[in-house]
């Protein structure tokens, strides 16, 4: 009877982790990447976007917030910075479309309390691709070559 329940509690972890994974970097068929930093004209409109709806929290220079990875009293973090200083460019375009989209909620473990808001009902997905294509415009070349390795990983 032990064996039994061990088992099936080993099978319940295995299952709950292949979905964690797949929803962290599955690119998703909503989320294939349009985060072209090479287009000029994408670029120039996520620096439009970016500045009105992602810098008072990010930066207008892409720092994030001060003390970003300390925990707010409200169990929050602070807004990361989308530099090269930051973590973003160690995720895949998916999961960023993603968080950008749908939130951070949308992909974070049930116990964590995330400050991104969903953005699917004032940003357009292409929109949103522009956000990213701006921001990782804005990376060294070592870093953006880095993410496109990341991003060839998920698909």
């Amino acid at each position: 009877m032990r064996l039994k329940s061990t088992l099936v509690l080993a099978a319940a972890f295995i299952a709950a982790a292949g979905i964690g994974a797949w929803v962290l970097f599955a690119s998703g068929a909503d989320a294939k990447s349009g985060a072209d930093a090479d287009d000029q004209a994408l670029v120039a409109l996520g620096t439009r976007v970016y500045a009105k709806t992602c810098a008072s929290c990010h930066g207008a220079n892409l720092q994030g917030e001060t003390n970003w990875k300390q925990r707010k009293p409200d169990g929050t973090f602070g807004a990361p910075p989308h530099d090269a200083s930051g973590h973003t460019w160690h995720h895949p375009d998916g999961l960023l479309f993603r968080i950008t989209k749908f939130g951070g909620a949308s992909v974070a473990p049930a116990d964590f309390k995330s400050g991104m808001p969903a953005f699917k009902d004032q940003l357009s997905d292409r929109k949103i691709w522009a956000v990213l294509a701006f921001i990782k415009s804005r990376w060294p070349e070592r870093v953006r070559t880095i993410h496109a390795r990341i991003n060839a990983r998920s698909r």
